[in-house]
């Protein structure tokens, strides 16, 4: 049987436009059990949904709940700003920040990469339990405060340097190299954790020895691993188009099968670069990577 023309037919195409892109009003005149619309697109608007997919669509939403006076208030909102949650809330996987995620990302600004933009940028699918683990912020909001210039507040999830490049290598973000291919540093998936890392190297952390360099660190500070640099500097960039490590390389935690520290940087337009020095060198263009202690 033909679906009627009502409320919940008319939500679907508010919704397909906001897919589509498209921010014009639908205007609905009902007349004698039938509806005419008058929508006002430019010829180059085309729907983005196909008549199958709509028609599921719609069942989907009726079985989970959506009535007549619930599609209404969808049309009648403001600005399409019910729609609009809605499409977000489907885009991000059903996912939404708690409150301190909100606070935090207040606090950071564009220093802010949280579990909505790996979704975004990384395509990350989580699970209920790295939301569980994500859901509280483990530094307090002064220290927050104290690093927002400075640091970049990361959603770390399980996403190896290798799967990084994977996701990202039709955008020549990363140094044309396979030599860490085999590497297991390369391979490892880290864990699920929120990260503050520092945008820049260590004061005066050039031109030293690794263990030099780890003189330098503060009693809160430590070196990350070589996935979370890298997981941070692409994240990073992808959300802000800001570059990192631009003209310069940070040491890591890991060693390379042939005993080399692994170090990462040299982010300009030939990408990111994963690179491995002797823990001896004292290289002016080689500083130390950091993150505050949990």
């Amino acid at each position: 049987m033909q679906r009627s023309c009502n409320n919940i037919v008319i939500l679907s195409i508010v919704l397909n436009s906001l897919v589509a892109g498209n921010q014009q009003r639908v205007f609905v005149l009902y007349k004698k059990g039938r509806c005419a619309m008058n929508t006002m697109v430019s010829q180059a608007d085309e729907r983005t949904i196909s008549v199958h997919n709509e028609h599921e669509f719609l069942l989907k939403m009726e079985k989970a709940g959506l009535t007549d006076e619930l599609a209404q208030k969808v049309i009648d909102s403001k600005g399409n700003d019910l729609a609009t949650k809605v499409v977000g809330l489907i885009q991000r996987g059903g996912y939404e920040a708690t409150t301190s995620q909100k606070r935090a990302h207040e606090i950071m600004g564009k220093n802010f990469f949280g579990v909505e933009e790996a979704i975004k940028h990384f395509g990350v699918n989580s699970t209920k339990q790295q939301l569980a683990i994500l859901s509280e912020i483990p530094f307090s909001e002064a220290v927050l405060q104290e690093c927002k210039d400075t640091h970049v507040f990361v959603a770390i999830f399980p996403i190896s340097i290798l799967e990084i490049r994977g996701k990202v290598q039709d955008k020549g973000l990363f140094y044309s190299q396979d030599w860490h291919n085999q590497e297991k540093f390369a391979k490892e998936h880290g864990e699920v954790s929120w990260q503050l890392v520092r945008k820049t190297p260590v004061s005066n952390s050039t031109s030293k020895t690794w263990n030099e360099q780890q003189s330098l660190l503060a009693k809160d500070e430590e070196t990350p691993t070589a996935q979370v640099m890298v997981y941070t500097i692409i994240g990073h960039f992808m959300a802000t188009n800001e570059r990192l490590f631009e003209q310069v390389y940070v040491h890591c935690s890991d060693i390379s099968s042939d005993g080399l520290r692994v170090d990462v940087g040299s982010f300009g337009w030939s990408g990111l670069d994963v690179s491995h020095y002797w823990d001896g060198t004292r290289h002016g263009l080689i500083g130390l990577s950091s993150v505050r202690k949990v």
